[in-house]
């Protein structure tokens, strides 16, 4: 694999990789392994712009903050004060894990998940992926991004006490002295000295006027700031990681070039950060809004990190390129109609569970922070509508003028309809509404990553999820972790673990390491149409061509408004398979009936009604929580898996092959569920489901292919959900 990447590499990239490995040996030969800290240099504090932190960091020296916090939004002003008394008490709550404790003195290298420790050499001798060697590095590099610095800061804001910013200063002298420029795991990734650079620009405006925090001290976190602004605009992620990871350190920079206007390379990192998130926002920002690399955890960060340019270059009086804040928008507006109708993030591909910045403590999937802040800067209602209220993120990035920017709108749903093809990303969205209890499906009709990496994609061709009455039912299994486990990092991203069909037990690629693959599938849509009364998709993968005898896979999705879905498989073939069809449920109960139906439960009463049919013997089986990965479990953030139930409908037939499914909202999912007839027609004929009250729900066929869908009759006297 190493040999063909190396081969597919064009003549500017060789150069690069060439430039950015001298200067790695260069670093390595200027910094011993084990090196001592270095006496510490200090940098005058006149460094900083005497007004940075009033016209840029607005809401950490605005003094209306803290009471507009206790009037509008006292349950964050109490969550601010809980976090910081815990860090005060060595425990951090990181990605998904709560209450880590990494000893006192705090061991800055050591995974306390694993037991491992990170050894104390130059970074360029260190594995970040190898958990043998440095443990989960994901654990260790978040606890060093130091973003626990802006929860002291705010406590410290709110309160006036001075334990807060006194334990804030000498933290992060412990971790100056423990890991000097170049030596240790801190210093291994480029993205992770940038996420720090954030964390102390916030540090010094937030915690300004504390004892702690003189003259002295903040002249030497200038100059440690400064190491990692050189180390970052050396070592950017060019070619190793031109995504998050690139875009992040280009706001690393912009942040260093802002704030610190009197670093002898201020102008050039203000100059170049920009300049990378410009081109970026263009390369990562797919034409329909789609983060490229596919995966929603990650096109939330672009938007928080988007979010922030616009807030700071307006706030330094610099001027965007028109197309930039168009573009976000465009970003923003497909998180938009991806959210699911109770305004959660659904997962697609990876997730890390971690944030850009936290001002506040959310769970990863809850965008409001990030909608609301878009909602004061872009003057736009729907995304105040999508926030559901103000939210803390407001006061503490724009301060007082964000938060009335944002009481100016008047919140209202998108003007246009929630139903929505994404060509280029990848996704159909079939909804009935955008009120908070309607039913959506997402069918993943895209490639399994981007053209430049598939690292953070997952083997999820023609996977789907699905909310009813608002609620999640059938999910998306999660990431759970990247390196400290392969063997769970290989399921949660395999085909088994989503909702889709796998053939002869083979995933649609094959792993070839934590991030990459050994093939690149994608989806193709053949046909989308949308209208008042129904929604249907019709798209088909060929991962299975690598087979012995190829198969290919099509799915067709008819969404019957705003009732319930039909989903017809195809799997075409010469010879006799193994077909697996399997839905991931979200934790709850569902059982198995004996009339075939499967109910799965949710709140009030309500549910979610599934059945299968085939021209062959079906066999249906309940999974959770089972001994092996692919036996039901979900991971709701990184670190953390629990067991959900797994539908899986299999059998062994010679190909062709339909299956019929028909997903079922239902109003009270303990009533009888209504008697449905399969239709699988003579050639030309209908090819759906047919209701004991006469309707009728089906695909049209024409030369063998399912060309669209139809509906005939009232609707389903049992299991109706309005």
């Amino acid at each position: 694999m190493r040999l063909s990447r190396l081969k597919a590499m064009s003549f500017g990239e060789l150069t690069l990789r060439g430039r950015q490995e001298a200067s790695k040996w260069l670093d390595r030969m200027a910094h011993a392994d084990d090196a001592q800290a270095p006496a510490r240099r200090t940098v005058p504090r006149s460094t900083l712009a005497s007004s940075a932190f009033a016209s840029l960091l607005r809401g950490a020296v605005d003094d209306a903050v803290p009471g507009l916090l206790a009037a509008r939004l006292p349950e964050a002003q109490e969550a601010v004060r809980a976090s910081a008394e815990e860090t005060l008490e060595g425990r951090f709550d990181l990605l998904g894990f709560r209450g880590l404790s990494f000893g006192d003195p705090i061991d800055w290298h050591l995974d306390p998940v694993s037991g491992r420790r990170a050894p104390r050499v130059h970074w360029s001798r260190l594995d970040a992926l190898d958990p043998r060697q440095v443990g989960d590095s994901k654990v260790v590099w978040e606890l060093g991004r130091m973003q626990w610095l802006v929860g002291l800061g705010q406590a410290y804001r709110l309160s006036g006490e001075e334990r807060f910013a006194s334990f804030a200063a000498q933290r992060i002298q412990d971790f100056l002295g423990a890991n000097p420029p170049g030596v240790g795991i801190h210093w291994a990734s480029s993205l992770e000295c940038a996420m720090r650079i954030l964390s102390w620009s916030w540090a010094l405006g937030l915690m300004r006027g504390a004892a702690a925090w003189d003259d002295a001290w903040c002249s030497e976190l200038l100059a440690a700031l400064e190491d990692h602004a050189r180390h970052v605009e050396r070592f950017l992620s060019v070619a190793f990681s031109p995504n998050t990871h690139l875009t992040g350190e280009a706001l690393g920079l912009f942040y260093a070039g802002l704030l610190c206007p009197g670093f002898e390379r201020a102008r050039q990192w203000r100059s170049r950060g920009l300049e990378i998130l410009l081109e970026e926002s263009h390369r990562q920002i797919l034409g329909d809004g789609i983060y490229f690399e596919q995966a929603t955890c990650y096109q939330r960060y672009t938007a928080e990190m988007g979010l922030h340019v616009v807030a700071l270059a307006r706030q330094a009086g610099l001027e965007l390129p028109g197309d930039y804040g168009e573009r976000l928008q465009l970003l923003l507006d497909a998180l938009l109609a991806l959210r699911r109708p109770d305004g959660g993030m659904p997962a697609i591909g990876d997730a890390d569970g971690g944030w850009m910045l936290p001002f506040a403590r959310r769970a990863p999937d809850d965008l409001r922070g990030v909608f609301a802040l878009a909602a004061a800067l872009f003057e736009r209602a729907d995304y105040a509508w999508a926030a559901g209220g103000p939210a803390p993120e407001l006061l503490w990035l724009l301060g007082a003028s964000g938060l009335a920017a944002f009481d100016a709108l008047t919140p209202r749903p998108p003007a246009v309809p929630p139903s929505r093809l994404f060509p280029e990303g990848g996704y159909a969205v079939m909804a009935g509404g955008w009120e908070p209890d309607a039913h959506q499906l997402i069918l993943d009709v895209g490639p399994l990553g981007c053209p430049i990496s598939a690292g953070h994609g997952h083997a999820d061709l023609l996977s789907l999820q699905l909310s009813a009455f608002g609620e999640a039912y059938v999910v998306d299994p999660g990431t759970y972790a990247y390196t400290a486990d392969a063997a769970w990092r290989d399921h949660f991203r395999s085909t088994a673990a989503h909702s889709t069909v796998v053939v002869d037990g083979q995933g649609q690629a094959r792993p070839a390491g934590p991030f990459a693959w050994r093939e690149r599938p994608a989806a193709h849509t053949h046909r989308w149409l949308s209208t008042p009364e129904l929604d249907f998709a019709d798209a088909h993968h060929a991962a299975y061509a690598r087979l012995a005898d190829p198969v290919r896979h099509r799915r067709r999705v008819l969404f019957v408004k705003p009732r319930y879905f039909l989903v017809a498989d195809d799997l075409e073939g010469a010879a006799e398979h193994h077909v697996e069809l399997r839905f991931q449920f979200s934790p709850r109960r569902a059982s198995l009936e004996a009339d075939g139906w499967v109910r799965v439960r949710g709140a009030l009463g309500r549910g979610l009604l599934v059945l299968a049919f085939a021209q062959v013997p079906l066999e249906a089986r309940l999974l959770e929580g089972g001994s092996g990965p692919a036996e039901g479990w979900v991971a709701p953030d990184y670190g953390r898996r629990c067991p959900a139930p797994v539908l899986i409908y299999s059998a062994v037939a010679k190909l062709p092959l339909r299956i019929l499914t028909l997903l079922l909202p239902c109003g009270d999912v303990a009533q009888p569920a209504p008697r449905v007839t399969p239709l699988w027609g003579a050639p030309g004929e209908p090819v759906g489901v047919a209701f004991e009250n006469g309707e009728r729900a089906f695909f049209e066929e024409d030369d063998g292919r399912l060309v669209g869908g139809h509906l005939e009759g009232s609707a389903p006297s049992r299991g109706r959900t309005r």
